[in-house]
């Protein structure tokens, strides 16, 4: 087996992550993803003001692990390159070179698009753009990853690769996989997907954070991942944190769309999916079918969208409501609202005001503005107080999603700054260098291979329905021309459920299956997991249970429309469903929520974090025998 570590899944993510992984017990390649969508504009920020254009923290935690790694023989493969792949390794031979050691550094170019002459048609909107990128990189897979490997990397430094291609590229590596070994590549997509976000497949964000222990000491991920491509998920014994089917299938439903997973390298069926207990802390990872990869890239394209500014005002007491419009007769009186490009007033149920104005010039989103609300402090309503000082405004980018054909983008590895050539192998389906196997490998012991047999004989999900649950590869991209389409978002037999379940006189769930029996009304969490988060400009919304009985219930009752009636905030956006059996799960895709993407959102939770947990603490009518002793997360109601 190859185990794959993680030690980061975010640009900030802890700093002593690195070190933990490599003391904590035996890896073979030590990952990190530092590239989220949001990453890139601020990657693009720091070089304008002349910083580095790459992630600097992974040098800091380079220096604590790269000796210890070349000692033991330990792989590192990172996207912490940024927008200057070649900038970051430099760097890295700069640190190596002050430590006194010698590692072979290489970095992979290739994504980074700008100049080109792309068709910026919005993948998810069909909107055209008329300004000016600022940055243009395609998703990468994990070829270019395991021909650096190949050629004797010791380090790997990539720009915009799919956040999956770093557990696939190793794997690669590792087994020789070829294009057409798509069920192995497949499975190594969906260990990537897992572990990329490191703590959260360990106990992180849990929605039952109650059952997840010491969380404060939390674990990050290793994926023992096998030949065939299937995997065990685990943690190094003695950290703190959680490895279950319902860890795993919290961060398998989180930033994805329909069950089709596109990426450069493959397509993974996350409708395959099976999950088992494979002991403490370890979850296996199997039965994952593949399909040939799309024939065009996503492009992660950012402009310039302007500047903003943003005042919080606390409301308390009587009148929250009455209190929030004097405040805004006050502001506007002041600084017109009109004479904003756009004006976006939110009020929270916990009684926050916010007012964000949006504008191409910073003078008028400046002082002109958060000063003016400051100046309402007297002459405004009782209790008036903001949480922070008048502040200026700052810039803001926005994301756009495009396509470009594959065969239009090719990879480029150089290896100690020496350019490696392109017939290494042959050609991947999707452009760039291949890599002839390496040698073989040895053999997993028996007990390892054993059961992994029926996992990749393309085994169906029926009678794995009650296999927990548990995403991105270019996750980022099920997008329009690639994703299904919405028709097959409803699977037979639950399309033509809509709206709220009905409740009889005797308090039975007419013609639900699972519903018959008295009822009991209860917030949807005490039965139900869940996770969300952001995909450009669309939410992203899974939902879970742990039985067949539940799912059954859950698949006929939680519909768009019924969605909509528990969050009446999503009342106006499409909303897509996808029913995902295999995990006992549905996972839901609101279309334009966050507007232009994280950067240039209005909402208090730009990236839809929260919407998960919002759904869960809203009430519906249970049939009681649904509520066992330990529902959804191994805890009992409350």
């Amino acid at each position: 087996m190859l185990r794959v570590a993680n030690c980061s899944g975010f640009y900030g993510d802890r700093l002593s992550a690195a070190r933990e992984m490599v003391e904590g017990g035996p890896i073979d390649v030590l990952t990190g993803d530092w590239l989220a969508e949001l990453t890139m504009l601020i990657l693009a920020g720091n070089r304008l003001k002349g910083r580095p254009g790459y992630a600097p923290t992974f040098l800091r935690q380079l220096e604590d692990v790269l000796g210890p790694c070349l000692d033991r023989g330990i792989r590192i493969v990172t996207n912490a390159g940024g927008l200057d792949p070649a900038g970051c390794a430099a760097a890295v031979r700069e640190l190596a070179a002050r430590l006194g050691l010698s590692p072979r550094v290489a970095h992979v170019t290739g994504d980074d698009l700008i100049g080109r002459d792309l068709d910026l048609t919005n993948a998810d909107t069909g909107e055209s753009l008329a300004a000016t990128p600022l940055t243009a990189n395609a998703y990468l897979g994990g070829r270019p990853i395991a021909t650096a490997l190949a050629a004797g990397a010791d380090v790997v430094v990539t720009g915009r690769v799919t956040d999956a291609a770093l557990v696939t590229g190793p794997g690669m590596w590792r087994y020789g996989w070829g294009p057409d070994d798509l069920d192995a590549l497949a499975g190594s997509v969906v260990a990537g997907h897992v572990i990329e976000c490191g703590c959260q497949a360990t106990g992180g964000n849990y929605a039952f954070f109650r059952e997840v222990p010491d969380l404060a000491h939390c674990g990050f991920p290793i994926a023992e991942l096998h030949a065939d491509g299937s995997s065990v998920i685990t943690k190094h014994p003695g950290t703190g944190g959680l490895v279950s089917t319902g860890t795993v299938t919290a961060q398998l439903v989180y930033e994805i769309a329909g069950p089709r997973y596109l990426g450069p390298d493959v397509v993974a069926r996350f409708d395959t999916v099976v999950l088992s207990d494979d002991g403490p802390d370890r979850v296996r990872v199997s039965g994952v079918r593949g399909e040939p990869p799309p024939d065009t890239l996503k492009v992660a394209v950012t402009y310039p969208g302007g500047y903003r500014n943003s005042m919080t005002l606390v409301l308390t007491g009587l009148d929250v409501g009455a209190k929030a419009r004097l405040a805004e007769e006050a502001i506007w009186a002041r600084v017109p609202r009109e004479s904003f490009d756009t004006v976006d007033v939110t009020l929270t149920d916990g009684g926050l005001l916010r007012i964000t104005v949006m504008d191409a010039d910073p003078r008028r989103v400046g002082r002109a503005f958060s000063s003016a609300v400051v100046e309402t402090g007297l002459a405004s309503y009782p209790g008036f107080h903001a949480l922070s000082p008048p502040g200026d405004a700052s810039p803001y980018g926005v994301y756009w999603p495009v396509l470009v054909p594959a065969g239009e983008v090719r990879a480029e590895v150089f290896l100690d700054g020496v350019r490696l050539p392109d017939d290494l192998g042959p050609p991947s389906a999707t452009g760039g260098v291949t890599t002839p196997p390496p040698p073989a490998a040895p053999a997993p012991p028996a007990q390892e291979t054993a059961g992994h047999a029926e996992a990749t004989g393309r085994t169906g999900t029926a009678g794995h329905a009650e296999a927990a649950r548990g995403t991105e590869a270019a996750g980022h991209a099920e997008t329009p021309g690639q994703a299904e389409t919405p028709g097959h978002a409803e699977t037979p037999g639950h399309a033509e459920v809509t709206g709220r379940a009905e409740i009889t006189g005797r308090g039975e769930v007419a013609g639900v299956p699972g519903g018959e029996g008295p009822t009991v009304r209860v917030p949807l969490g005490r039965v139900a997991g869940a996770r969300s988060g952001d995909k450009g400009g669309n939410a992203n919304l899974g939902v879970w249970v742990t039985t067949a009985a539940q799912y059954s219930w859950l698949a006929a009752t939680l519909t768009p429309a019924r969605l909509k009636e528990l969050l009446p905030a999503l009342a106006p956006y499409r909303v897509d469903r996808y029913e995902l059996p295999n995990l006992k799960a549905l996972n839901f895709v609101v279309h334009g929520l966050l507007g232009r993407g994280v950067a240039a959102g209005t909402r208090m939770d730009p990236q839809a974090k929260a919407l998960g947990e919002e759904l869960r603490a809203r009430p519906v009518e249970l049939p009681a025998h649904l509520l066992t002793a330990t529902t959804g997360g191994g805890f009992p109601p409350s």
